[in-house]
């Protein structure tokens, strides 16, 4: 990044208008005087590039701050984020429930919906329902569709995050190599009769990992959240980032070999997945009479305090808890996530007894083990904070201000 125009100053630091509004948004600066300081750059030049994020709507002024000068003087005048000036949507796919919703770009939920979409109908129709799902936010909150600025969504599988194709997904039928980014966003304009907009797509996990590391542990250098529903999947924040792996892979963890002879929905036999996921739990409870479909289903028996349901979570929180021993001793998080439909005391209960028991006391000892806080908005949450990182990224800012004409 360094060396293009107006992006370095005194000791290399990047100055463009999108790395003000950079320091900015982090709050690293908010006056004036204080990005002059951290940058190098004179004041004409912080007013040229702060007169441009201004003329977009990105900024506005705040209250008085502290007194630049040590000499004294009027307050400083803040500087803000304006996140008014647009919104994002945002869907969070299961295998067959679906929530959508519309976000401020400081991540306030306005609007949502949920219902059911099953995945195995294919990328072509799911995507479509997203699309009229959108344009039904849009129309319920009286935002025109100009002032979505981006969409994102997450699936239930592995996702290259460079093409927003899932890869070899387990449970997605039909939806391998598919150009989820493109058909969404046309479904985006055919719906709502705007113009195309960006959309990014990663897995589930990964993002109500990111919205919950976002909104409540942005002091944890590495963070782990997993989801246990029909699968489960891990996702995994490191120094504020998301680990995707090489190719989006990374958090795979229910297609671990445990040593059963279980038949898993990847064609393979002994995944986690195969006998601790929500949909493993299902099925032992219908075999015993308890009629179950789903994960969603297990959670219901589980809030009416079905002793059987209790007993087989449990039994499903040991065999993840034995995994995640491995997870963090190699990862030592701060914060380790249980989420998802299995989330709860009975679950929660069986992975503290085999992951104290099998990880070394060195990793457990600052480590939180708790369920999720945002529940099921956290991957719509993280969704929106994705794009809105992606799209006020400094290198992004400048193309887009240059796209506005400023």
């Amino acid at each position: 990044m360094t060396g293009k125009p107006g992006r370095t100053a005194r000791g290399g630091a990047q100055t463009s208008a999108g790395d003000l509004l950079d320091l900015v948004r982090s709050g690293r600066a908010v006056t004036r005087g204080a990005l002059q300081q951290m940058t190098g750059l004179s004041r004409a030049t912080v007013g040229q590039r702060l007169d441009r994020l201004f003329r977009a709507g990105w900024l506005r002024e705040g209250a008085g701050g502290p007194v630049d000068s040590p000499l004294g003087g009027r307050p400083a005048i803040t500087l803000e984020f304006d996140g008014s000036h647009a919104v994002v949507l945002a869907a969070d796919l299961d295998t067959r429930h679906a929530r959508a919703a519309l976000l401020t770009l400081t991540g306030e939920i306005l609007a949502e919906r949920a219902g059911t979409l099953v995945v195995e109908d294919g990328p072509e129709t799911i995507l479509d329902g997203l699309g009229r799902w959108f344009a039904g936010l849009l129309t319920e909150t009286g935002h025109a569709p100009e002032a979505v600025c981006g969409i994102g969504l997450g699936v239930p599988g592995p996702v290259d995050s460079e093409t927003g194709r899932v890869v070899q997904p387990p449970m997605m039928s039909g939806w391998d190599g598919y150009d989820i980014r493109g058909r969404l966003s046309r479904a985006f304009s055919e719906h709502t009769g705007a113009g195309a907009v960006p959309v990014l797509v990663d897995n589930d996990a990964n993002l109500m990992a990111y919205g919950e590391q976002r909104t409540g542990y942005q002091d944890c250098r590495a963070f782990v959240l997993v989801k246990v529903s029909t699968g489960i999947g891990a996702g995994v924040v490191v120094d504020g980032a998301l680990y995707r792996g090489v190719d989006g892979g990374a958090g795979d963890l229910g297609h671990i070999r445990v040593g059963t002879e279980a038949l898993c929905r990847c064609g393979s036999y002994g995944c986690l997945a195969a006998v601790a996921s929500g949909g493993a739990v299902a099925r032992r409870l219908t075999d015993a009479g308890v009629p179950a479909a789903s994960g969603s289903d297990v959670r219901d028996l589980l809030a009416a305090g079905h002793p059987e349901a209790a007993a087989l979570a449990r039994e499903a929180g040991r065999r993840v808890g034995d995994v995640l021993a491995t997870v963090v001793t190699l990862l030592n998080p701060g914060v380790l996530m249980i989420a998802g439909d299995l989330a709860g005391t009975p679950f929660l209960t069986g992975v503290r007894e085999l992951l104290y028991q099998r990880a070394l006391p060195r990793s457990t000892a600052h480590l939180d083990v708790r369920t999720a806080r945002l529940g099921e908005r956290a991957g719509l949450i993280g969704a929106g904070a994705l794009v809105v990182e992606h799209l006020y990224a400094p290198e992004r800012v400048e193309e887009r201000l240059s796209a506005l004409g400023v």
